[in-house]
C-alpha cells in the first residue's frame, strides 16, 4: 500500500514536471508580464499627452505661428488618447501601427513648437517653460524606457511561445499568438526631439 502511495505521488510529482514544461505556466506569466510592460508604455504616452494643456499656458502670449503649432498639437494629442490598445490588441499588427503613427504625430508637433521657441528668448527664460521643458524631457526618456522593456518582454513571450517545450502548451492548450513588438511610424519618432535652449 505505501509503494503503491508513493508511486502514485511519484507519477503526480513527473506529470506535473512534464506539464509545467511544456508552457502550461510560462506561457501565461510571460503575456502577462508583456502586458504590463504596455501598461507602463501607455501610462508614460498618458503622462507626455497630460503635460499639453501645460504647454497650452505658456504658448498663450505667443505669437500667431505658435499658435498654430499648438492647435496642431493638440488636435495629435486629442487624436493620440483616442487611440487605445487592450492587452488583446498586442497581437494585432495594423492597431500597434495606428497607434505609433498617432503617436509619432504628436511627437513630432511637440518638437515643432518647441524649436519655434528658439526665436523668442522671453519664452525660453520663463519658469513654467523651463519647468515644461524638463518634464517634456524626462517623459520622453521615461517612454523610450518603457518600449524597451515592453519590446524586450514581447520579445521573450514570443520566443517562449515558438520554443520547445513551451511551444506544446502554448499551441495547443493557450492558442498563443505572437505579440507585435513597438515600433516608431517614422524614422528617429522614438527619440526625444533635440532643444536648443540658448538664446540667440
Amino acid at each position: 500500500m505505501k509503494f503503491t502511495t508513493m508511486l502514485r505521488g511519484a507519477l503526480a510529482a513527473a506529470a506535473a514536471l512534464s506539464l509545467a514544461a511544456c508552457g502550461i505556466n510560462s506561457v501565461p506569466a510571460a503575456e502577462e508580464e508583456a502586458k504590463a510592460k504596455w501598461a507602463d508604455v501607455e501610462a508614460q504616452f498618458q503622462r507626455r499627452a497630460n503635460l499639453i494643456p501645460n504647454l497650452a499656458e505658456i504658448v498663450k502670449g505667443a505669437s500667431e505661428n505658435e499658435q498654430t503649432i499648438l492647435r496642431e498639437v493638440t488636435e495629435a494629442r486629442a487624436k493620440a488618447t483616442s487611440v487605445n490598445i487592450t492587452g488583446d490588441d498586442l497581437n494585432d499588427p495594423a492597431k500597434m501601427e495606428q497607434f505609433a503613427a498617432a503617436q509619432s504625430q504628436m511627437s513630432a508637433g511637440i518638437g515643432r513648437l518647441l524649436a519655434s521657441f528658439e526665436a523668442y528668448p522671453q519664452i525660453q527664460s520663463n519658469q513654467n517653460y523651463l519647468a515644461f521643458q524638463s518634464q517634456f524631457e524626462g517623459t520622453e526618456n521615461r517612454i523610450a524606457v518603457a518600449l524597451r522593456d515592453y519590446n524586450e518582454a514581447v520579445r521573450k513571450y514570443n520566443t517562449t511561445i515558438r520554443t520547445f517545450p513551451d511551444t506544446i502548451g502554448a499551441n495547443i492548450i493557450h492558442g498563443a499568438e505572437p505579440m507585435v513588438p513597438y515600433k516608431a511610424v517614422t524614422e528617429g519618432a522614438e527619440a526625444a526631439p533635440t532643444l536648443d535652449m540658448t538664446s540667440n
